[in-house]
């Protein structure tokens, strides 16, 4: 017996000896004919056989014996109903265990439920046969009759049918319960099925797995096989074994309360990127659970995980979530085939983050990345107007013109958060993304603030590991990850490949890995800290271009670049996405540099480290610190410099610049030496009154020579016959054709030796 349901119940009927007040002739209820003043029913002192027993004569169809108290039906329960009987004469009649099923009003229940059990043929006269059927909820193998959840208690017997006239006796209606034979651990778990789920795929079983997790107590749940069709959200408390499916509509939820990881959810929907999908909706939409465990498994995708769809119902999310520990691997399935739109668009610089006039704006999805004529790095479709036939964009344009074509991709993400508007303090961590270069690695939201993806490996993304279409990038970490390129195999201009972007400030970038990407990342915010990284590139090409690893595209970013490791790859402070003036009048600058290796091996002598990139005319230098660091150069090559002022698209105004300093530095393999400021030994040979003192190979970035921070004479300075001067030159600055060299005017011609202390930045305020 299960005690954890049946305890303290007695289901056993009295005896027939003790009088056949109690046992009806009809349905069993209240009111039914009784065998106590029915002539076709007469008991019997001492059959041979039986002992006392009832002898009925058969004159109805079907002739009944019922048992008139109630026997108790819980769910979860099942009795077992039998009697032993034997024919006397007349005709060869069959017998059934059968029961009447009451309602809590005491009402009958029909339909199509079963009232009795299978018929036994009494062909033989003196013969005992024993009759028996098994009721219970549930609809399981061996269960005759499968009576739900709604009936509460039966009345129990048997049906004699066939041919009137027919003398049978019965010794006893047995009521056993054999719940324990159906239960294979004792009170160890609840079966949905003994609370009325049918697992038919078509029957709604949702109120059948409530019930049965209420019921549960603390014990499991279990959910055997079959197909469970839930047709509303469902919320289980306990913990669920699956052995069957279940099948939802993508808007319902499923939330497993004590069993939240991915295998689970595997298990319930046996495929699993429905179980993701799935697991990512209780996520969001469920305050129990601040992460989803994947349990180290891989999981293999042939399109893209839409967070957005998975929960249409959560547009902005502000509580922590996670991810974590797992695979996901994009198959080879055109499902990653990125979507492409080429079409005319208008632009304007008064309102520059809008495309207007857009040509077929309903086929250009948002996140979609942008290219054409003067398009920046990394500029994506944030938002579209399909009516007013506009796009708004992550970043201004830069130098396109007010009517031209573009480029539209959207490429697909393993994890796409795109369709989002703002989803706050999101964590990934401990997965890796198999993107096969056939999917990209993680789309952010429209906005949101604190992310961050930690220990996770990027491998070989068809173009980018991580995008930012807007500003989820606010204050995110982005630590010890791995990121491997998809094109290592092609010369690094040929080569497509970012590791990630930023639109937002106070981006955290520590400790990654990143080989072999055309660019480590594109940072267009301020107060980023990128610290201990190390990234790296290298072709076969030793005359071709490396490119940046980090090219940060806003001119006051008050950031810094502390102790990483810079591999055949270069730091761009540029403008690209905003050529048209500094707003702030801050120009390039606010970035310290300090405590990198850079490192080079098989490049050209104009290859560089530090670029400054201009779009636009007359910007200038205002806050760049580049100190302790060291510069080597490895192998055969050698480099002309390590810093380089690359004015196709612009220029600088060297006599603005503030704040510059060069200074600390290591080099090896570097011809001219980058310094400000700078103390440059100068010998005059012969009598002037005017020395002019060299600067050129030293200030960074073609600077000019705007400041002079003393003159220190080595030995005396000797006038014409030998006489020492005392007196102090004064020093003329920007002088030569590129204006980085001193004039030192003394009061009258003279040799000696002097040391000069020069600087690229002129004294501000």
């Amino acid at each position: 017996m299960n005690k954890a349901i049946t305890e303290g119940l007695d289901f056993m009927p009295p005896a027939f000896i003790d009088g056949l007040g109690v046992w009806s002739s009809g349905a069993g209820t209240p009111g039914s004919p009784r065998y106590s003043n029915d002539p076709n029913g007469t008991l019997v002192a001492s059959d041979p056989d039986f002992g006392p027993c009832i002898e009925i004569v058969k004159a109805d169809s079907p002739q009944r014996l019922r048992y008139t108290g109630e026997t108790p039906l819980l769910p979860g329960c099942y009795l077992e109903i039998s009697a032993r009987v034997k024919l006397v004469s007349g005709p060869f009649p069959t017998v059934r265990a059968s029961g009447f099923a009451g309602d809590v009003n005491g009402n009958w229940i029909g339909g199509s439920l079963t009232g009795q059990g299978p018929a036994i043929s009494l062909d033989e006269y003196g013969r005992i046969y024993t009759v028996r059927a098994i009721v219970g909820s549930g609809n399981r193998t061996g269960v005759d009759m499968v009576w739900g959840t709604e009936p509460v208690y039966g009345h129990f017997g048997i049906d004699i049918e066939g041919s009137n006239g027919a003398v049978v006796r019965v010794e006893s209606i047995q009521i056993h319960d054999r719940t324990d034979v159906f239960h294979r651990k004792l009170m160890d778990w609840v079966d949905v099925r003994d609370y009325g789920a049918i697992g038919d795929g078509i029957a709604d079983d949702a109120a059948a797995f409530e019930t049965a997790d209420a019921a549960a107590n603390g014990r499991d749940l279990i959910v055997p096989a079959g197909t469970y069709y839930l047709g509303k959200n469902v919320t289980l408390l306990s913990r669920v074994r699956f052995e069957g499916t279940v099948t939802q509509a993508a808007e319902h939820r499923f939330i497993l309360r004590a069993s939240f990881d991915f295998p689970t959810y595997v298990d319930a929907f046996g495929d699993e990127r429905t179980a993701l999908t799935k697991a990512l909706q209780t996520l969001f939409n469920f305050s129990d659970h601040e992460s989803l465990d994947l349990k180290g498994r891989r999981i293999q995708l042939s399109a893209p995980i839409d967070v957005a769809a998975a929960a249409p119902s959560i547009t902005t999310f502000g509580n922590r979530r996670a991810i974590r520990n797992g695979q996901l691997e994009a198959t080879d399935s055109a499902g990653w085939d990125p979507d492409m739109v080429t079409t005319q668009g208008s632009y304007s610089d008064a309102n520059p983050l809008e495309l207007t006039n857009v040509s077929a704006v309903a086929s250009i999805e948002v996140g979609s990345l942008i290219t054409g004529f003067g398009v920046g790095r990394d500029v994506y479709v944030r938002d579209r107007n399909i009516g007013a036939q506009t796009l708004t964009l992550s970043q201004p344009l830069g130098r396109a013109n007010s009517q031209q074509s573009y480029t539209f991709t959207r490429y697909k993400y393993l994890l796409d958060f795109g369709g989002m508007e703002n989803v706050n303090a999101f964590n990934i961590s401990d997965i890796e993304f198999l993107c096969n270069r056939r999917a990209n690695g993680v789309m952010l939201p429209d906005r949101g603030i604190a992310w961050s993806i930690r220990d996770c490996w990027f491998s070989r993304p068809r173009t980018r590991a991580i995008s930012s279409k807007g500003t989820a990038c606010q204050g995110i970490s982005i630590d010890r990850n791995q990121f491997i390129a998809p094109d290592d195999d092609v010369p690094v201009p040929q080569r497509n490949s970012t590791a990630f972007n930023i639109n937002g400030d106070d981006a955290k970038i520590r400790n990654n890995r990143c080989v072999q990407f055309k660019h480590f990342a594109i940072i267009n915010g301020g107060g980023s800290l990128v610290l201990g990284n190390h990234f790296w590139q290298l072709d076969d090409d030793i005359d071709g271009e490396n490119t940046a690893g980090l090219v940060f595209t806003r001119t006051s970013n008050k950031s810094a670049v502390v102790g990483n490791y810079i591999d055949n790859m270069s730091i761009e402070l540029a403008n690209e996405h905003d050529p048209n003036g500094d707003v702030y009048g801050n120009g390039f600058g606010k970035i310290t540099i300090t405590g990198n290796i850079f490192t080079a091996q098989k490049v050209p002598d104009w290859f560089t480290f530090i670029k400054i990139r201009p779009r636009g005319n007359n910007w200038f230098m205002n806050g760049i610190t580049v100190a302790n660091n060291a510069f080597k150069v490895f192998g055969a090559s050698i480099i002309d410099r390590i810093d380089e002022y690359d004015d196709a698209f612009g220029t600088l105004d060297h006599t603005a610049t503030r704040d510059v300093i060069f200074t600390g530095n290591s080099f090896e393999k570097v011809r001219d030496k980058a310094e400000s400021p700078v103390t440059v030994r100068h010998e005059q040979t012969n009598v002037n009154s005017s020395w002019t003192v060299q600067f050129d190979r030293f200030l960074p970035f073609g600077g000019e020579l705007l400041g002079v921070d003393g003159v220190v004479a080595h030995g005396p300075v000797q006038a014409n016959g030998g006489a020492t001067l005392y007196d102090m030159p004064w020093a003329e600055t920007r002088q030569g054709g590129n204006s980085n060299r001193v004039r030192l005017h003394w009061s009258a011609g003279c040799t000696g030796v002097v040391q000069v202390r020069g600087r690229c930045d002129a004294p501000g305020d």
